[in-house]
């Protein structure tokens, strides 16, 4: 399938995440968009709603979904939410070549963690079971040919990137581990709320789901340990940093540290490994995603950071980037490895 005319619908177009996906879409050498649909929206030019897609898409217009639409594309990106991407799957999987969720739909393997951390009883368990986690870094294999792929989160992303490669060596333990991230306030999504208007962002930090966020469980699946998480939004558009400490394990080593996630990503070819903090500016706009891992030697605890972009790398960048593995294209195509910086 790696050759130009890919037929992509994007349902769910009009948010932040779908203008992501568009623009990707637009730059993609094998991408052709066919659909984009945004039901809110519907009616109204792409353009008129983000002026920054008027080159690329100077005529495209947002529709309602319609499912013979979509009949038999070759790939079909979801951008709804949760309980909507669930109960729109099952339709669409096996009917397109590859359906990519950006929702948290399919991501966990448990489904008694849907009440309780989305308030909601999942009634797909065996097209969850088909569902492959949607990152490369580590589940590579597993996305080749997958019919159905269920993007993580921002803040998975950028956790699971900076602890994993730890967990495996075996140089943290496995409990004590804490997560605190800064998130851009498009992590808040576009419709206006009392957290992301100017007002109350502006000039402010605003930690949020405290001790009880719907990503944790998702965290403890992909990196393998117990965590407790906290997000915090701060007043920026995009971009998101991950700053993780855990207890060191036994024979734990800042060299051994260092070694470890530098062997892990060695061939990644979206993953940079730093000897300083990563900072967000550097990966704004790319699909990068930078690393970089400390050990403390008086406190026996290892910090680790990742710096990414939570609209790129955090949601459509690595859609993008899973899609592209799923569907036999270079990992690569369509997606920048260079932020816009400065």
């Amino acid at each position: 399938m790696a050759s130009r005319g890919i037929k992509v619908g994007i349902v769910g177009a009009s948010g932040y995440t779908g203008a992501e996906l568009l623009r990707l879409t637009a730059q993609h050498p094998h991408f052709e968009l066919a659909v984009a649909t945004g039901d809110a929206m519907a009616g109204r030019r792409a353009a008129e709603v983000y002026p920054s897609l008027q080159i690329g898409y100077p005529d495209l217009v947002f529709s309602e979904f319609d499912p013979d639409a979509v009949d038999g594309l070759d790939l079909v990106f979801l951008g709804l939410p949760h309980g909507a991407s669930m109960e729109l799957a099952p339709s669409l999987v096996g009917k397109v070549g590859c359906v990519v969720d950006l929702s948290a739909a399919f991501r966990l393997k448990d489904t008694a963690a849907y009440p309780r951390y989305y308030g909601f009883e999942h009634t797909q368990p065996n097209l969850l079971e088909r569902a492959v986690f949607g990152l490369p870094e580590l589940h590579r294999a597993d996305l080749r040919s997958a019919e159905l792929v269920a993007t993580p989160g921002c803040h998975v992303t950028a956790a699971t990137l900076a602890l994993r490669p730890l967990v495996e060596a075996g140089l943290i333990e496995t409990t004590g581990i804490v997560v605190n991230t800064l998130t851009g306030i498009t992590g808040a999504g576009r419709a206006p709320t009392d957290t992301n208007v100017f007002t109350n962002i502006d000039s402010n930090v605003i930690p949020y789901g405290l001790l009880s966020h719907r990503h944790t469980p998702e965290m403890e699946q992909e990196i393998g340990a117990q965590l407790i998480f906290t997000p915090h939004l701060v007043p920026m558009s995009r971009g998101l940093l991950a700053t993780s400490t855990a207890p060191g394990a036994a024979g734990c080593s800042d060299a051994g540290v260092a070694e470890a996630v530098r062997s892990f990503y060695e061939d990644e070819p979206f993953v940079a490994v730093l000897d300083v903090p990563p900072a967000t500016k550097s990966v704004l706009g790319s699909n990068a995603a930078h690393v970089a891992a400390r050990y403390d030697e008086r406190t026996d605890t290892v910090i680790t950071m990742c710096a990414i972009d939570n609209l790129t790398k955090g949601a459509a960048g690595g859609a993008v980037q899973a899609a592209n593995v799923a569907l036999g294209l270079d990992e690569t195509a369509g997606l920048a490895t260079i932020g816009l910086a400065p």
